[in-house]
């Protein structure tokens, strides 16, 4: 796992070999076990020449000798690629290419891309399994590869215009180039308000976009072009899909077993010492079970709970899984000063907003891990792909909630339902919370309603609370447009058609996206066997009654590895990975509400309205409503804007 970044220049201007050293050095991080530079420049050619320079930073991971440094190229020097990833079947595709007479001067997977490539051209992404962010210089074709893995486990950021064109791991690095404008993206911001993220391929600076999962840019002689090389399949097997229900399951039941398993052992292929994130959960249960099954010693679990917040702590369940496995656990229980004391930390390493605030869990549990493994196994992409959340559950609830007559919802229930004070500081309060956003989401069209699971802010809030750049009742909503586009892209049955859109959006820009800082910030490298690409094809197979079988989520995974889990574990219900951020922001963490959300403040930055401000505040500080979230969600862009614009 590493650090890119490159630059091209145009018309016989070089490339500056110090800002590349600058780019890279941002995100040490990413790799402390070894740095390169390559510069291609060509200042007494005729235009329009291109110049290039890639810039790299490694954590070794597979083969790690001198050999294997990056930027590398092929044995001509004519191809040359800085590389960030796993490529999980490399040695399966490096035998092919030795047949075919391909010479390989290392153990790398890197090597393999650039054989490869030789050999397929761009077709070769096509035949990697793994998770990837790569750039390729062709010298012969004038050429300049990007290109992401097919879920956005790795990132990619790029700027482009007609003069200059530069590529990162991370934003930062792009901003250490007085070129790149450092802008704020005002329908950015909208977005990031609705989501408590930026979604791809947006970023918060105008002109730095991210290039999206499953996609690849171009950049030859000058044109760019970004094309899409892989989906969800929409189209389902009609032998399988012909099946009465329950062969349907034992075909799917069999398949998932096998091919989890080789999605699990395959990541366990490593030169340093690995492990297993294991919250207690499901997915990261089925994932410790299959790798203790797959190695001949113990495997190493880290959990993390809470030392005086028993109603977010789960280290119990871990441990019962530790137990039966035999693991050699390992957990840390946290308290509101180990947050403080790593809260700069934490959102210092954000190029944007990000308000997800289990960043700070895994953060720690990261260092943590880091202290007795290189990697780590993530249960990440369970819930997208097989229904885990409560949220999945909405539409089933709905078509029984509607039963009930319309004058009683809207005169009496939901009138009713209001009253109650709603909070995440304890189970009862949170169930009334809860109650409250699910029939909120029982109004409108399907998309609509899929939008009002996922929002922070309410429309009428976000639609406001931006000072001058507000948008129009009138006009139509951003977020929602952003929803439909993205159910427009997959035709499933609904659930799988939920499940597509957190699949290519709340998955990379979110989940992914937070567990990759968070490691790379400790040096750390994670791997998500449940995003094997052939996993996520089969999941989208399986009809939507298979993984939410009337109020049961996970219904199919859980099937499929009962044998494995303890009873506790299999019949627990879904729990998140989150914090007490409400506690915090009425007690030990207030002190970041009179800091960053003050009036003064406020109206001297321009951005957001005092009084939406003001009335978010008061309505969490009564306890009434519960608005921790849309709090943190400001206080968190307020020091994003702190570290990058004063």
């Amino acid at each position: 796992m590493c650090g890119i970044c490159g630059q091209v220049s145009y018309n016989r201007k070089p490339v500056d070999e110090k800002l590349i050293g600058r780019m890279y050095r941002s995100f040490n991080y990413r790799g402390p076990d070894d740095e390169g530079i390559y510069i291609d420049s060509h200042s007494d050619a005729q235009p329009p020449e291109i110049n290039i320079g890639l810039g790299h930073k490694r954590l070794s991971i597979v083969d790690h000798s001198p050999a294997a440094q990056q930027p590398m190229s092929n044995e001509d020097n004519t191809l040359w690629i800085t590389y960030n990833g796993e490529i999980y079947n490399y040695n399966k595709l490096r035998s092919q290419l030795e047949r075919k007479g391909h010479a390989f001067k290392s153990n790398s997977d890197t090597e393999v891309i650039l054989h490869l490539y030789e050999e397929e051209g761009l077709q070769a992404v096509e035949q990697f399994n793994g998770m990837f962010a790569f750039a390729l210089w062709d010298s012969k074709r004038k050429r300049l590869w990007l290109c992401r893995d097919r879920l956005g486990i790795k990132p990619l950021v790029y700027y482009g215009d007609r003069k200059h064109f530069a590529f990162s791991s991370e934003i930062k690095a792009l901003l250490e180039d007085p070129v790149i404008p450092k802008e704020l993206d005002y329908e950015a911001l909208y977005l990031y308000l609705t989501f408590n993220y930026v979604p791809s391929p947006y970023t918060i600076f105008k002109g730095i976009r991210k290039l999206e999962p499953g996609h690849y840019l171009v950049l030859e002689n000058g044109k760019l072009e970004i094309l899409k090389y892989w989906d969800v399949p929409e189209k389902t097997d009609p032998e399988i899909e012909s099946l009465p229900y329950t062969e349907q399951e034992a075909f799917f039941k069999k398949h998932l077993f096998g091919l989890f398993n080789d999605a699990v052992r395959s990541r366990m292929i490593a030169d340093v010492p690995l492990g297993a994130f294991l919250s207690g959960g499901i997915d990261s249960s089925v994932i410790v079970a299959l790798m203790a099954r797959n190695s001949d010693k113990p495997i190493q679990t880290f959990s993390i709970g809470y030392k005086y917040d028993a109603l977010y702590d789960e280290t119990e369940y871990a441990r019962e899984v530790a137990g039966l496995y035999n693991t050699e656990h390992h957990e840390f229980k946290l308290s509101h000063s180990d947050m403080l004391n790593s809260l700069d930390q934490i959102l210092s390493t954000f190029d944007e907003p990000f308000a997800d605030s289990s960043a700070i869990p895994t953060y720690i549990v990261s260092r943590e891990t880091k202290k007795h493994v290189t990697v780590a196994l993530s249960g990440d992409g369970g819930d997208e792909l097989f229904g885990g959340y409560r949220s999945y559950l909405s539409e089933y609830w709905r078509s029984k909630y509607m039963m009930i007559p319309e004058i009683m919802r809207n005169r009496l229930i939901e009138p009713v339902i209001k009253r109650f004070p709603d909070s995440r500081d304890s189970r009862g309060r949170e169930f009334f919370r809860r109650l409250k956003k699910f029939t909120n989401a029982t109004h409108g069209q399907f998309p609509e309603r899929i939008l009002a699971l996922r929002e922070v802010f309410p429309k009428d809030f976000r639609q406001n609370i931006i000072v001058g750049h507000r948008i129009k009742n009138s006009d139509p909503d951003p977020s929602l447009l952003w929803i439909k586009n993205l159910l427009s892209c997959y035709h499933g049955d609904k659930l799988n058609s939920i499940l597509y859109t957190d699949l290519k959006d709340s998955l990379p820009g979110d989940m992914l996206m937070k567990v990759d800082l968070m490691s790379m910030k400790n040096s750390l490298e994670v791997r998500v066997p449940f995003l094997d690409h052939r996993v996520v094809e089969m999941a989208f197979q399986m009809a939507g009654s298979l993984k939410l079988k009337k109020s049961k989520t996970k219904y199919i995974l859980k099937e499929t590895f009962k044998e494995l889990l303890p009873a506790n574990v299999y019949r627990r219900p879904k729990a998140g990975f989150e914090v007490p951020i409400s506690r915090w922001l009425r007690n030990e963490l207030k002190f970041l509400v009179d800091q960053y959300l003050n009036e003064h403040r406020l109206k001297v930055q321009g951005i957001f309205d005092p009084k939406s401000v003001n009335q978010l505040t008061g309505q969490h500080l009564s306890g009434r409503t519960d608005t921790s979230w849309l709090l943190w969600n400001l206080i968190v862009f307020q020091k994003w804007f702190e570290n990058y614009f004063q």
